[in-house]
């Protein structure tokens, strides 16, 4: 179906931020505590996390996963961001049909 690829992308997103949030929350802190605390399994915890640090949004660490000096500037823009994506799916409502 059209929408199934950005809705599975969405709650990607969601799943990344989740994780995000624990770090920031919990640093420094290893993927089976992350897993443990979100109720997200491991694997899944593996591939947000390579993809935060591939963004620069974490790092790792010994003793786990940590924050950077670019997880608080994004942070700052995260509302602004999410915001323009409603923006773009309330703008897909206005696209009338006939019926």
């Amino acid at each position: 179906m059209l929408t199934e690829k950005v809705s599975g992308e969405l709650e990607m997103l969601g799943r990344h931020l989740i994780i995000l949030k624990c770090v920031v929350e919990n640093e420094p802190i290893g993927i089976l505590k992350l897993a443990e605390e979100t109720d997200i399994p491991s694997h899944k915890v593996r591939y947000s996390l390579r993809i935060l640090e591939h963004e620069g949004l974490i790092a790792a660490s010994a003793p786990g996963a940590v924050t950077t000096e670019r997880t608080r500037p994004f942070l700052d823009q995260l509302d602004a961001m999410i915001e323009k994506l409603v923006s773009c799916a309330a703008s897909l409502k206005k696209i009338e049909f006939p019926r």
